[in-house]
């Protein structure tokens, strides 16, 4: 009976939705193949792989029998041919990303392979298909640096004993532990487990310790453990062990988080080794809730516009307790945490802010009143998140791409005609009169209200558009945004820039990041800002558009200014207006292949905050942390 839950419904279901949405014919189709001896041997001993070969002509009892020999573990006679089909549809999958022949990828698998260890079949796991793929991709790539993500609900003790004692791998799961009450029941599945010898570090554990863990909770566990941790260890390739029982309705994780984080999740990762990602599915055992964070996962992978992330942005205290166990128990191994660094900005400018509540998760999946669309019960069938989908990217102006070489951009951007300047006066004239003087500024007004115009309308989902006078035009781009109805407008400002948006309506948020302490463009300031404070942040104030305008004399180079905008496409549908006033055309160049989707950047090598630093921001974050929960982790 307790094999009841791993049934072949578990993939048909997840590729018929995956069909129902019409994704299947958007990807690559990759054929499987079994994968051969040796490639199982990268992992696992001859003596388990003699004992799997050996079931393929057993009888029922003698199935019994030696599957009694493993914990949770039931053979039928045609497992081992299976599970070599799922090796190789993962080696498949690895090799099509490697080669380039796709961007990223899925593989549909199963049975699945986290549990197994390199002598023994464990909890449904008889070979371990990650694993082997971390192995292979070393062998033939010749890589040196592996990511695995382990977002099952379970430990996936296997993967860690496999590479506990390797720093080529780093491995995170976060599973359900209850201090030890919940299955593997393991003391080396808590946070103190952090690797053996050389592999010190290498192993992330974050326990959760109750049941109930939901959106935030998850993103916090990002923000503040994994991505610091991954954008240090700089991955060659992202390797994901995605088990959906930690998603809503599941009987064995008893979690809250509903499908659409798990794309959010999903694209965070996608920002690491240029892309390179390959999504291995693990466990999922509610079938509903199951196929749906398959579709939301793989609409990620093909750099969709993602739906807003439903629940309140608070982690619960079982959560940060969690994360600062982990933080502390790694503290001795990486960088980012040498000082307990928090943040790296100061003077942050708060105008008149309006956060509109956000419900708690009621219970149904995409709830009309979370997600302004069509309802059902998890008992009755779940409807995705369906938005028609701009037809382009991102756009321009025919003044910018002219100014430019025909090489410039390296991906293709729409042009949109700039507006009549009469236009513009009759728009701006009203509150900002003094900037209709200059027809040099009202060339640059046309240009960004142009762009604006196609993103609110969602004929585009984002525009770059170049304006000598940035924060004139943000703050003009602003007021024409609330007045369209856009009442969340998240702004951010890079570089030495006079701020100056127009608040008087309310509803905005700004983040003012010219005064950014970066005293190298590769160091960990850029991280410590970004991921400890604008990401939670911007994911508590879910804004509806972002405006990120890039001035003169930046210390943030031209990789952190891309990467911004990578981590934050995952907000507001994608809908990103860039307003550059550096004449730099690799500036341009990048933050057009950013929003375009291309992948980002190397980034650099990490360097150490300084104390004063982290002592400057500590009163910053204690100011903060009562009215943005998801900053109380750190």
């Amino acid at each position: 009976p307790i094999c009841d839950i791993e049934v072949p419904e578990r993939l048909s279901a997840s590729y018929e939705q995956l069909q129902c949405y019409h994704l299947v014919e958007r990807c690559v189709p990759v054929p499987a193949r079994e994968g051969s001896e040796e490639e199982i041997l990268l992992v696992h001993s001859s003596e388990h792989l003699e004992v799997a070969k050996s079931t393929q002509t057993m009888n029922e009892e003698e199935l019994k029998r030696i599957s009694g020999n493993y914990d949770s573990f039931f053979f039928h006679p045609n497992t081992y041919h299976c599970a070599r089909l799922a090796i190789g549809a993962t080696l498949q999958l690895v090799d099509s990303v490697m080669s380039g022949k796709v961007c990223n990828g899925m593989a549909l698998v199963r049975p699945p392979g986290h549990h197994s260890q390199r002598n023994a079949a464990n909890g449904f796991c008889l070979f371990n298909n990650v694993a082997i793929a971390a192995e292979y991709a070393k062998l033939k790539y010749g890589l040196q640096r592996i990511l695995i993500v382990d977002w099952d609900v379970h430990h996936g003790q296997g993967t860690q004993y496999i590479f506990e004692e390797d720093p080529s791998v780093l491995y995170f799961s976060w599973h359900r532990y209850e201090h030890q009450e919940f299955w593997p029941s393991l003391k080396e599945s808590d946070y103190d487990a952090v690797g053996l010898g050389k592999g010190k570090g290498f192993n992330i554990n974050l326990p959760w310790n109750k049941v109930g863990m939901g959106n935030s909770d998850y993103l916090a566990a990002f923000f503040h453990v994994l991505l610091p941790m991954a954008f240090e260890f700089d991955p060659e390739l992202v390797l994901v062990s995605s088990g959906y029982d930690s998603g809503v309705g599941d009987p064995e994780g008893q979690m809250n988080a509903t499908p659409e984080v798990f794309a959010h999740l999903t694209h965070f990762l996608m920002q690491l080794a240029h892309g390179k990602l390959c999504v291995i599915l693990e466990g999922g055992y509610h079938l509903k809730s199951l196929s749906e964070s398959v579709c939301m996962t793989v609409r990620a992978l093909l750099r969709d516009p993602l739906p807003q992330v439903t629940g309140e942005m608070a982690p619960c205290l079982s959560a940060i307790e969690s994360i600062q166990n982990v933080r502390a128990a790694h503290k001795p191994y990486w960088k980012w945490l040498m000082y307990e660094v928090l943040l790296s900005l100061t003077n942050c400018i708060y105008t008149k802010t309006i956060v509109a509540s956000l419900k708690n998760f009621c219970g149904k999946l995409y709830c009309r009143q979370c997600m302004g669309i069509n309802v059902h019960s998890m008992n009755t069938g779940v409807c995705c998140f369906a938005n028609k989908l701009p037809p382009i990217k991102a756009a321009t102006t025919a003044e910018l791409k002219a100014s430019a070489d025909p090489d410039t951009f390296a991906v293709h951007l729409h042009v949109v005609k700039e507006m009549d300047k009469n236009e513009i006066k009759a728009l701006v004239s009203d509150f900002h009169a003094d900037l209709v003087k200059s027809n040099k500024t009202l060339l640059s007004l046309g240009s960004t209200l142009a762009i604006l115009d196609k993103i609110l309308k969602k004929e585009v989902c984002s525009g770059i558009a170049e304006s000598p006078a940035a924060s004139a035009s943000l703050a003009v781009a602003l007021r024409h945004s609330l007045h369209f109805g856009f009442q969340r407008v998240l702004c951010i400002f890079v570089g030495d820039m006079q701020v100056m948006p127009n608040t008087e309506d309310g509803f905005m948020f700004v983040l003012s990041c010219f005064s950014l302490l970066l005293k190298d463009t590769d160091g960990n300031d850029f991280f410590s800002a970004v991921l400890g404070f604008i990401l939670p942040v911007a994911y508590s104030y879910q804004p509806n558009l972002i405006v990120i305008a890039v001035g003169p004399n930046r210390s943030l180079g031209i990789s952190g200014i891309s990467l911004l905008f990578g981590l934050l496409q995952g907000l507001a549908e994608s809908r990103i207006l860039a307003v550059i006033e550096d004449k730099d055309i690799n500036l341009r160049q990048s933050v057009a292949n950013a929003l375009a989707g291309a992948s980002m950047p190397h980034f650099g090598v990490h360097v150490p905050p300084t104390q004063e630093k982290v002592n400057q921001i500590k009163i910053l974050r204690n100011q903060l942390q009562q009215d943005w929960k998801m900053l109380q982790c750190s």
